[in-house]
C-alpha cells in the first residue's frame, strides 16, 4: 500500500485507466477510486493531501493533549482530485493506554470508511440506524454534527458515523474503550479552511492503523 495506488475497499492492486477503461478498476469492485500510498506523516506531505481534497480533511483540532498526527491517506487521482480522505491521531486513552483515531471523510460509494471500520461496505447501510437518537456529537466545521455507533464492526474499536457536509463522516476508535473520547463533543477542523495554522500540527510515528491492514 506505500508503493502503489490500490483499492480504498479491499486494499488490493488496481489497474490504471487505459485503452479500455478511463477509470481505476479492481478485479473485485470494478472502478474505484485510487487509494494512494501512504506517506510517513509530515506536515509537507499533509500539505499535499490537503491541497488536492475535494472532501473535508478533518482533524481534531486543537488536539487533546499529548495527542500527533500520525498518517494521511486519500483516494482519488490526479484528475478527480481526493474523493476520501482519512487523518490518523495517536495519544494517551481516556481510561489509560494509548488510543488511536482514524477520521475519514468521503463521497458516497468510496469505501475507505468502511475499510477502517472493519465492515462490508461500501456504505454503513444495514450497520446504522438514524432513526434513534445519535450516540456522540462533535462539532464539524463550525457546526453540531450527531454521530451514530455502528453496530457490527470488530470488538476491538469504536466506530460512530454521521453527515458533514453533505458527505460521510466516519470515525474509527481503537482500543474499543477509547471511544468515550466522541462523548466528549470534539471540535473538529477541516484543514482546507486552517491555512498556515496546518504548519503547527504535531506529528507523530506513523500509526499503522492508517495502512488498514486488518
Amino acid at each position: 500500500m506505500r508503493g502503489e495506488p490500490s483499492c480504498p475497499k479491499c486494499g488490493s492492486r488496481v489497474r490504471a485507466p487505459g485503452l479500455f477503461s478511463d477509470s481505476w478498476q479492481c478485479a473485485v469492485h470494478g472502478a474505484v477510486q485510487p487509494l494512494q500510498p501512504v506517506v510517513p506523516p509530515s506536515v509537507e506531505g499533509l500539505g499535499v493531501i490537503v491541497a488536492r481534497a475535494r472532501v473535508p480533511v478533518w482533524m481534531p483540532w486543537p488536539l487533546p493533549i499529548g495527542w500527533l498526527f500520525t498518517g494521511v491517506a486519500a483516494a482519488g487521482d490526479d484528475r478527480s482530485g481526493g474523493r476520501a480522505t482519512a487523518v490518523a491521531c495517536s495519544g494517551p486513552g481516556p481510561v489509560g493506554g494509548m488510543g488511536e483515531m482514524v477520521l475519514v471523510a468521503e463521497e458516497l460509494g468510496v469505501g475507505l470508511g468502511a475499510r477502517y471500520a472493519g465492515i462490508d461496505g461500501p456504505d454503513p447501510g444495514a450497520y446504522l440506524n438514524v432513526s434513534r437518537s445519535p450516540d456522540a456529537k462533535v462539532i464539524a466545521g463550525g457546526r453540531p454534527t450527531p454521530l451514530w455507533h455502528v453496530s457490527g464492526a470488530p470488538e476491538d474499536r469504536a466506530v460512530f458515523v454521521g453527515e458533514a457536509r453533505g458527505i460521510w463522516l466516519w470515525a474509527v476508535v481503537w482500543p474499543e474503550q477509547s471511544g468515550l473520547l466522541m462523548y466528549e463533543e470534539l471540535v473538529l477542523a477541516d484543514l482546507r479552511d486552517a491555512g498556515a495554522e496546518v504548519e503547527l500540527v504535531p506529528c507523530g510515528a506513523l500509526s499503522p492503523r492508517i495502512l488498514a491492514t486488518d
